[in-house]
């Protein structure tokens, strides 16, 4: 792959759904299908929006490692990054994705005590296209 941050950018880019694991009490992965992030820092950090009451929040405070990936079904391809996620209750970060329509999860807004921000910082992933899959480091 000659530039990652493209070919995997836009492949992110272009999903309707990421998918998110984490691990459970007893190191099972747990994966749940998200929307896609509300906002992205090249192919290193995503920032999605969940309830601060769900399981996953859970288990990220008790085991940061996650996983992240996407898939294009229609090229058959797809990206799993490796890395790991912080859950983010301060305002900003908070306001900084939150979108209009949202009241809809969060009733009381912004400030809603049942919302907050997972951000996921990926540290490596595996691109796989073509019947080929290659590692790559993300800095």
């Amino acid at each position: 792959m000659k530039d990652p941050e493209q070919t995997i950018g836009k492949l992110i880019d272009s999903q309707g759904v990421a998918f998110l694991s984490s691990l459970d009490e007893d190191g099972f992965p747990n994966t749940k299908a998200m929307l896609p992030p509300r906002k992205r820092e090249g192919i290193r950090v995503f920032y999605f929006s969940t309830n601060t009451s769900s399981l996953r929040v859970s288990q990220y405070r008790a085991n940061p490692k996650g996983c992240l990936y996407f898939c294009d079904r229609r090229f058959f391809r797809g990206v799993m990054l490796r890395g790991r996620v912080e859950v983010l209750t301060d305002d900003a970060s908070k306001a900084m994705i939150w979108e209009e329509g949202d009241t809809r999860y969060y009733s009381q807004g912004v400030a809603d005590p049942d919302y907050c921000v997972l951000r996921f910082t990926a540290g490596d992933g595996r691109y796989y296209s073509h019947f080929h899959s290659e590692n790559f480091p993300i800095s």
